[in-house]
């Protein structure tokens, strides 16, 4: 589906000498190439290494180029800190295809202070030598291309741990040379030190330099102390300039300094300081040319509108003596707040670009006295999808996508961005759901992002507008969570399941609640999120069905299924479904889903394989093959779909697992009894979390990978 952008882009890397070779990094949705033929951005992490299991690797915390060979990339890539240690990609084609190794320090691609960088660097002249700031175990570095890595104790052998937080470490690693493949390795580099690491290992200084090819380190004495650099680049002429800000960011608070540097002097260009109400950092800096003409573009931080002396991006043509604001109240788009990050292309000194929370912008006329701006985002999608329901054939929209932080959209045309929705601006939507019988009739509810308020909404013409539910539901205000659900089994009826609660049923769109007699959910560990899937029979409006999945793998209760046969007013207990010996999971790691062309078959997958009954849930098979393996899922989603011509089965069934210690997506043609693999190597996205399919085409399947929004199959 597009969408374009829908998150945060920490850092855009170009080769220095190859023209429009740029990479972009974000913070969940792995890595992206610009190709310039299409004027468009190829993700270069949804195969292997990007797997079931290895969502957590689409955090990037940093990328690093090869000057003397284009086609070389590093990643350092990991979510969270708290996950453990991380990995590193390696590539020799652009990124079309990885090897990875584990790295002994942890790496949090998705931590605050993410646009902090870049942290990993490439000897120009030794290109086998690699140096790496981490964020919690100090400065590291690689002598045989990043295979293997040693802790430069030199620096500091200190190792942050507990109550010292999640790091932010050593932020930017930079050499000092103009020169490239000369063999011997760069004498002279920098490594910027952010305050939490400067505290516990007793360092002297936010700045340290090595003379002698990173063997020892001396502290630099800097201008400003207790601040992050989150950026420090260098010029032709050997000058470089440094940003100084007080907070870590995404959007970084101030005040803000910017400092150009000869290797003795300090000069400043540019301050911003808490003023009148604003509190401005600064963020991302890039120069071209040298001397008293450099071009500086630096990005203002926390400077959120548009308005009369807003500050954005700066431009300075004489090596920062004076400043011009090129972005606010220009023409075309604006994007301020989350500047964090800002470089001009090294073969176009007119073309500036820089990241926000929404993707990338940028301009090719920043000489100009009043440059435009546009998005740069064609191709690139990181929203995060939470739930989608596909529609009936016939519908006048293909699904519901529910996403994180763009809320509830009604797609229409999986060629354009959608514009069906609910108008909640930056809100959550966690579920959704149409009455089959008559799709104009949807209903939804989520989170307004803002105030932490639960919303609950429909529509009773396709998506075109709109009535906000007068009422919530008992546990909705206060359980705002992602494991929620929706069944509408038809018009004006709504079943809401928020995160943790009793569901409720509505028989009048939202104006009152009524509570199902379904038990109330024991807690099974402390925030840890719980709740029923709901599920409307769509040959059977009377008919709702309610998975339990036991909430935890260590929890006391096995998976149980729950019948309603009164519109999902009361529900019973499947017997069948407890004998049948459910497994106990987590809620995100399960799925029920209803054959939408016969009354009663029903689906489930526990989180260890799949069951089936053809009885409304009396009686269930299990299915062979499915099987958890090597810390992977055996069976986490499953959707029915067109079926295929001439199938002996009334839909084609897809499930997300693990058959023959392979993960991957599965079909059966057959109800079950067969199976083939449908995705392929190349299309694994980190992960898989939300799977529909849809009723039209045969074979058209509606996926989320890991912060690479929606996508379909043909």
């Amino acid at each position: 589906m597009k969408f374009g952008g829908g998150g945060y882009v920490t850092g855009l890397i170009f080769h220095p000498t190859t023209p429009n070779l740029l990479y972009a990094r974000t913070d969940i949705g792995g890595a992206y190439r610009w190709n310039p033929a299409t004027k468009s951005w190829t993700p270069i992490t949804d195969g292997l290494g990007f797997g079931g299991g290895e969502a957590r690797f689409h955090g990037i915390e940093s990328i690093a180029l090869d000057p003397n060979n284009d086609q070389l990339v590093y990643m350092a890539a990991g979510m969270y800190t708290f996950e453990g240690n991380g990995r590193l990609y390696l590539s020799s084609d652009r990124g079309d295809h990885w090897t990875h190794v584990d790295v002994p320090f942890a790496l949090g691609g998705n931590n605050p202070g993410r646009a902090l960088g870049e942290r990993l660097a490439v000897d120009p002249n030794k290109p086998t030598t690699l140096f790496f700031g981490s964020r919690q175990a100090g400065l590291w570095k690689s002598a045989d291309s990043g295979k293997t890595w040693a802790q430069v104790t030199s620096l500091s052998p200190v190792t942050m741990t507990g109550a010292q937080g999640y790091g932010n470490g050593v932020s930017v690693v930079l050499y000092d040379t103009g020169t490239k493949g000369s063999g011997t390795a760069t004498p002279s580099l920098y490594a910027a030190i952010s305050p939490d690491y400067v505290s516990a290992a007793s360092l002297t200084s936010s700045l340290y330099r090595s003379t002698d090819a990173g063997t020892t380190w001396t502290p630099v004495t800097t201008p400003v102390t207790g601040m992050h650099i989150p950026h420090m680049v260098r010029a032709a002429d050997g000058v470089f300039y440094v940003v100084f800000t007080k907070d870590a960011g995404p959007g970084a608070g101030g005040p803000g300094r910017l400092y150009k540097f000869d290797g003795t002097t300090w000069t400043l260009l540019k301050s911003e300081d808490p003023n009148g109400g604003t509190n401005f950092g600064l963020g991302g800096v890039s120069v071209q040319g040298s001397g008293a003409t450099t071009r500086i573009a630096l990005g203002v931080t926390n400077s959120w509108g548009n308005w009369n002396g807003q500050q954005i991006v700066q431009l300075s043509d004489d090596a920062g003596k004076t400043w011009r604001e090129i972005e606010a109240l220009n023409p075309g788009e604006t994007a301020s707040g989350w500047v964090d990050d800002v470089e001009i292309d090294p073969a176009n000194r007119d073309h500036v670009l820089h990241v926000h929370g929404g993707g990338i912008m940028e301009t090719t006329n920043a000489s100009s006295a009043t440059p435009s701006w546009h998005g740069d985002i064609e191709g690139f999608e990181e929203t995060a999808t939470l739930s989608v329901a596909a529609a009936p054939a016939g519908a006048p929209y293909k699904f519901l996508n529910s996403a994180g932080d763009v809320g509830l959209w009604v797609d229409t045309d999986l060629s354009t961005k959608p514009t069906l929705n609910p108008g909640t601006g930056w809100s959550n939507g966690n579920a959704a759901d149409m009455d089959w019988s008559d799709p104009l009739y949807i209903a939804g509810g989520g989170v307004i992002n803002s105030t932490g308020a639960a919303v609950g909404y429909w529509s009773g013409d396709g998506g075109k507008t709109w009535a906000n539910f007068a009422t919530l539901p008992a546990g909705a205000a206060a359980n705002t969570g992602g494991q929620a659900s929706v069944a509408v089994p038809s018009r004006n009826n709504v079943i809401w399941s928020p995160a943790n609660s009793v569901p409720s049923y509505s028989t009048d769109s939202g104006a009152s609640w009524t509570a199902t007699n379904l038990p109330a959910l024991a807690v099974v560990g402390q925030g840890w999120g719980r709740g029923y899937r709901l599920a409307a029979d769509r040959k059977n409006p009377n008919k709702v069905y309610a998975f339990d999945s036991g909430g935890a793998t260590w929890s006391n209760e096995q998976g149980k299924v729950y019948v309603s046969t009164d519109g999902g007013h009361t529900f019973t207990l499947s017997p069948g479904s407890v004998s049948a010996g459910m497994a106990k999971n987590d809620w995100g790691a399960t799925y029920m889903a209803v054959n939408p062309n016969v009354e009663g078959d029903l689906w489930v997958a526990d989180g260890n394989t799949v069951y089936h009954s053809v009885d409304s849930g009396a009686t269930w098979t299990q299915l062979t093959g499915f099987a958890s393996a090597n810390g992977l899922s055996g069976a986490s989603l499953i959707a029915l779909g067109k079926a295929a011509p001439g199938a002996t089965y009334s839909a084609a069934v897809y499930v997300v697992g693990v058959r023959g210690g392979v993960w991957g997506v599965y079909r059966s043609d057959d109800g079950g009894t067969t199976w083939t693999r449908f995705n392929d190597d190349a299309h694994q996205f980190g992960g898989i979390g939300v799977l529909a399919a849809d009723q039209s085409v045969y074979g058209r399947i509606y996926v989320s990978g890991t912060g690479r929004g929606l996508l379909y199959s043909n």
